[in-house]
Order: structure tokens, then sequence, then C-alpha cells
């Protein structure tokens, strides 16, 4: 798998400061697309799919009032949509990056000149066997800035399954040795800020690590819903902008009720606020001004007391065990749970 370009390593500056890039403009706006999931029977489908992404990339520019965004943000699986598919299934629905249709993707950025983010199933070379799911930013040149994989999946939480995506947890010392340790969090150094993105849920301790490495901007991506709790303490506890955007309801016609989990996009800023937030769970485009220049101006790394929590931190096991999936890779949701079942290191 190519990395992006260089993310940010760890600096820790006498002030508090660390790593950037010149930004592009004092303030720009972030689009978080909140729009229908919708599981595609065949790679049909899956063109079907990416055709109504581009068309709301499009309508995004046809609102007519206000700024237009500088960045267009997609939920997690815009292309493929989500169902209780096999590996076997959801590799059929794996796109590669780049590829076709990152490519169109990135027509539509240079088009409007915007950054353009969005989750995918993805397969790829380097990772024969693997399902990994990967959150994509494509520059206003139509070039790929960052991929960021999902850095873990919850486990020991479903009744009877897990999940099969291959995260960075789950090949952790196989994924350092191809791409370093810095790449483990990463944090794209951008014009427009610092960014951070993932699928994640409920793990605090990724967005603080990633905040301490200099991320400025959270993108997280959901389907079928999140905590808000977790999605605003992101922001809050770490002074810092965080937008989630999940689905909108679905179409009467598919395996699941409209309203799964729909709705809830938003961007929050660094006091934990809302900057702006979608008040339906229709599609719809939450648009909110980032203030980058004035905000990096007195912006700092998190500042933790670290000293207090090192003993507890360094004495601390992990339920499961990482490199899970680097001798097997699960070929169901149910197979997954199967494999994982006894694997806790718990008792």
């Amino acid at each position: 798998m190519s990395l992006p370009t260089p993310d940010a390593a760890l600096t820790q500056d006498a002030d508090g400061g660390y790593a950037t890039v010149p930004l592009a403009k004092d303030a720009w706006m972030l689009g978080v697309v909140q729009s229908r999931v919708n599981a595609a029977q065949d790679r049909a489908g899956m063109k079907a799919n990416l055709d109504h992404m581009l068309h709301l990339v499009d309508n995004a520019f046809r609102v007519g009032f206000g700024a237009d965004p500088d960045l267009l943000f997609f939920h997690e699986f815009p292309i493929s949509g989500w169902d209780r598919w096999t590996k076997a299934e959801t590799e059929r629905r794996c796109i590669e990056i780049p590829g076709e249709e990152t490519e169109l993707i990135a027509a539509k950025a240079r088009r409007y000149g915007c950054h353009i983010a969005f989750g995918a199933y993805v397969r790829d070379p380097d990772w024969p066997g693997h399902v990994l799911s990967v959150t994509t930013l494509i520059g206003p040149d139509g070039e790929i800035v960052a991929k960021h994989w999902k850095s873990r999946n919850v486990k020991g939480v479903f009744s009877g399954f897990e999940l099969f995506t291959t995260t960075v947890y789950d090949v952790l010392d196989e994924y350092v040795e191809k791409y370093g340790a810095d790449a483990v969090v990463p944090v794209a150094r951008t014009p427009l800020g610092n960014i951070s993105m993932s699928s994640t849920q409920l793990e605090p301790e990724l967005f603080r690590t990633a905040a301490i490495k200099g991320a400025e901007i959270f993108l997280r991506t959901a389907t079928g819903g999140f905590s808000e709790v977790d999605v605003r303490s992101t922001a809050l506890h770490n002074r810092a902008y965080c937008a989630i955007v999940n689905n909108s309801v679905l179409a009467a016609e598919g395996n699941y009720f409209e309203d799964t989990g729909a709705g809830g996009s938003a961007i929050y800023g660094p006091d934990g606020e809302a900057v702006a937030a979608a008040d339906s769970k229709f599609e719809k485009l939450v648009l909110g001004r980032i203030p980058i220049a004035a905000f990096r101006a007195r912006h700092r790394q998190p500042d933790i007391h670290w000293d207090l929590y090192r003993p507890v931190f360094d004495g601390y096991r992990s339920r499961f065990a990482p490199n899970l999936y680097t001798p097997y890779q699960p070929e169901s949701l149910e197979d997954a749970g199967a494999y994982l079942n006894g694997r806790s290191r718990w008792r």
C-alpha cells in the first residue's frame, strides 16, 4: 500500500507547537455530506452509488448562497454501502486506491478546486487476502493526499460475530515493518491544516495521540450511528475541530429500516459546541467555517500531566493482542466471531 505524503512525526517544541505546512487560506469551509448508504448488489450497484456521490458533489456547488466548500466529507461507505456480507462478497465491493473510482472523484475535486474525503472498502496488492477500511483524502489537484486505515475494530461486543476487516491493530507488527511506527497514528499536514481521519469510535486515546502529534481537524466517519458525546469530547478534550459524517435515511426497499441510526452529522469546535449540525435525517450538506489561521496561532499540543498516568499505561494489557489477523483472515462475520472466541487475554 503506497502511503500518503509523510505524516507528522511527534515534535516537542518548547512552546508546545507541532509540525505544519503553510496554510492556503486563513479560513475555509468544511462541507459534511450526510447521504444514504445503499448496499450495492453488484458492480452496477457500486457504479450507481458512485454516480450518486458525484451528483452530490455537484449539488454542493449549486447551493448558490454562502461560501463554497473547500473540503467535502463523505461517510464510511458511499460506494459499496454495507451489509452482512462475507469477506469474499466484500472483496467484490472493494476499490483500489488509486483506481477507477478515485479517478472520477479526483476529476470532481479538480473541477471545483476542493478536497474530497470519503471512506471505502479497499483491496491493496501489498496486503493480499485482507479487506481494508480506509478513509481517503483527495486534493484539489486530484492527487491523493492521505489514506488513513481504520485503527482498530471493536471486539467482544457483538453477539455471535466479529468484524473481519483488517485494521492497523490486527497486523500491527507487519504494518510498522512496512510503513514505520509514525504511520500507526497518522496526521496529514495539508494547506487546510493538520488532518486526522478515522472510522474508529469510542477510543479517546487514539484521538488524543493524534492531537499530541499535531492534529487540528478530526474527520470521523460513521455508518448506522455513533455517540455524540464521543465526538464532542474529541473536540473538547483536544481543543480541536471534529466533524462526524453519518448516513441519512436509507432506501425503503433495502434490507434495513429507513431510519437505521441515521442523522446527526455535525462539526464541533474546540469548545465542544456545534459549529454546524444536520437538522434532519435526510440527505443534507452541513457547512461550517474553520478559522484555521486564528486557531493555529493559539493552539498547542494537549497539556497532559503524563507522569501521573505513565505507570498505569505501562502496566496495562489490552484485552485482545495485536496481530491476530496476520496468521489468519476470517472469511465472514461469524467466522471472525468463532476465530476470536477464547482469544481474549482477560480471564
